[in-house]
Order: C-alpha cells, then sequence, then structure tokens
C-alpha cells in the first residue's frame, strides 16, 4: 500500500510539536518547584524573624506559593494538550502507512513516550502530591522522543513481511505500552534513591533532592504504577512467545531481546515479590525496580541498535 507524503509530514510537524510542548510543560513543572521552593524559604525566613504565620485560609495570598501554584496547573494543562498533539501525530503516522504506527524503533519510541505521559496524566487525577515530579518524568520523554525523530526516524513505509501479522498490533502494542507506563514507577525509584542518600549526606545532590517529594510518597508511586504495569508486561511476554511459536516454530529461543525482555521480567517480579513476601521497602526495594528501568533503556537502544537478532526489525535510516 503506498504511503501518503502529505499525511507522514503532517504527523512529523505535530509530533514535534508535541516535543516543544512537553518541553514547555517540563520548565512549568521546574518553575513551580523554585517558585514553592522559595515561598517555603520566605516564610521560614519571616517566621524566624518573629513574623506571625499567616492564618490557614490565607496561605494562597502570598505571592509566590500563589504563582507556584499556577504554574502547576499550567504545566499540567499543557502537558495534556502535548498528549493530544502525540496521538494525533501516532495517527496520521498510521493513516500515511496504512497499517499500526508502531513497526519500527520511532514509532515505537513515539508509542512508548505517549504511554509514560498518559500514565503521568492519570496519576495526577489521583490528586496524589506528585506534582513536582512532572519535569522529571517528562526529561527523559523529551530526551527519547528528540533521540526518535533525530538519530532513530524512519519514513512512513509499509512494514516487512516478517511483520505483517495481526501479533504487530497485539504484541508491540503491549509492549510499548507497558513499558512506556514502567518509566514513571522507575523515575520515580531513581529520585528515592536521590532523595534518601541526599538525607543521609546532606551537602550532596541537595538542589535535587530538596524539591522532591518526601521519600515514603515516591516509594509508594514506584510500587503502585509497577503493580498495575507488570501484568500488562507479561502479557506481552507472552503474546511474543506465541507469536514466535507462529512465525519461527518454537515458543522460546533465548534471542538477545527475548532474554533481555525475560531478565527484566525476573527483575520486576523479585520486586513485586520482596515486597509483598519479605515487606522490603526503601531502599532496596528502589535499587531493584531502578535496575528493571535499567535493563528495560539497555533492550531498548543497545540490543536494538547494536546487537543482531531474530528481532533487527528496527528500520533505523
Amino acid at each position: 500500500m503506498p504511503t501518503d507524503d502529505a499525511l507522514s509530514r503532517y504527523s512529523d510537524w505535530t509530533y514535534f510539536a508535541a516535543v516543544a510542548i512537553y518541553v514547555v510543560a517540563m520548565t512549568l513543572y521546574f518553575a513551580e518547584q523554585a517558585l514553592s521552593r522559595a515561598a517555603v524559604k520566605e516564610a521560614k525566613v519571616l517566621v524566624g524573624a518573629g513574623a506571625a504565620e499567616p492564618p490557614e485560609g490565607k496561605q494562597r495570598d502570598v505571592a509566590f506559593p500563589s504563582r507556584g501554584e499556577r504554574f502547576g496547573r499550567m504545566a499540567v494543562s499543557v502537558t495534556a494538550l502535548g498528549a493530544l498533539l502525540h496521538l494525533v501525530s501516532l495517527v496520521l503516522r498510521g493513516l500515511a502507512a496504512g497499517r499500526v504506527p508502531w513497526g519500527n524503533m520511532y514509532e515505537f519510541g513515539s508509542l512508548l513516550c505517549l504511554a509514560a505521559v498518559t500514565t503521568w496524566l492519570v496519576l495526577l487525577q489521583r490528586k496524589a502530591p506528585v506534582r513536582h515530579l512532572g519535569g522529571f518524568v517528562l526529561l527523559p520523554v523529551v530526551l527519547l522522543m528528540f533521540l526518535g525523530g533525530t538519530a532513530l526516524y524512519t519514513t512512513a513505509a509499509p512494514v516487512q513481511p516478517a511483520l505483517q501479522s495481526y501479533w504487530l498490533v497485539i504484541h508491540v502494542f503491549t509492549v510499548a505500552t507497558s513499558s512506556g507506563a514502567l518509566l514513571v514507577p522507575g523515575v520515580a525509584s531513581v529520585l528515592y534513591l536521590i532523595k534518601t542518600r541526599n538525607e543521609a549526606n546532606p551537602e550532596k545532590l541537595a538542589a535535587i533532592a530538596n524539591r522532591l517529594p518526601a521519600a515514603e510518597t515516591l516509594d509508594r508511586l514506584a510500587y503502585r504504577v509497577t503493580i498495575i504495569a507488570f501484568p500488562a508486561y507479561t502479557m506481552a511476554i507472552i503474546f511474543g512467545a506465541i507469536w514466535a511459536e507462529a512465525a519461527w516454530g518454537r515458543f522460546w529461543g533465548w534471542d538477545p531481546k527475548e532474554t533481555t525482555a525475560f531478565v527484566a521480567w525476573v527483575i520486576y517480579a523479585a520486586y513485586l515479590h520482596s515486597r509483598a513476601t519479605a515487606g522490603w521497602r526503601g531502599t532496596r526495594a528502589a535499587v531493584i525496580n531502578a535496575a528493571g528501568f535499567a535493563v528495560m533503556v539497555f533492550n531498548l537502544f543497545f540490543i536494538n541498535l547494536v546487537v543482531a537478532g531474530l528481532h533487527s526489525y528496527a528500520g533505523v535510516g
């Protein structure tokens, strides 16, 4: 089926527009952090100098907190706008290529990032005190999308015959969306380690750690998202095994990508098991979860781009 060049161009434009909007949202999140931090410092100085603390209902009248709150709300709205443009980009890409828009690394990465942003927006709707994490969540999303739109970009085209299967719709979609959802707890666990390390050594990493939510909030966030995303990731591996049997006549062949995906699954399973049975929380659990996140990133880039295997359909060019 021939591709539609006009739709492909529109897809590219909306893709980079989404990246630009995510950058704006990330800046607003960090601005909220800075303003809120400055307001807290100012309040402490005033109270220390003998000024009375403002009444409970008057906290929002202080200039810095109200500005920080406005920046935070703007950041969420801008993030939602970016996600909408991001979705439009994927839809246009699919229409241009005449297939589902996750047939190469550029498209896979785009879908993964959209899943990460969507997961973040859903978390914000639960009224959890984690909005200050928005800049840190969007930072890897922006980096991945910039890399995808430049070094990994591929023109819209039909996929190779080996990928022309309904399992492309099921398996790759499940892998991308579950991996994107797992990006959020991965970031939370890394930030947890930064937070707790700063508490033990206040002179190190203070600029970042002081702007983060409480360590317990980060730990709880990482666990709750992982416990939801892990079953989807498990199904993705099962779907891949079924597709492998249909395509290559075996369910498992220890291909590099299969093996690395299984290693990541084992790490995440160990993380959830240790939390549920041994009661591991805090630093030990965060290290395991961060290790799973690191293996996912390794699988996405090194295995896809460097190691040759049966899954070498990256289509980079």
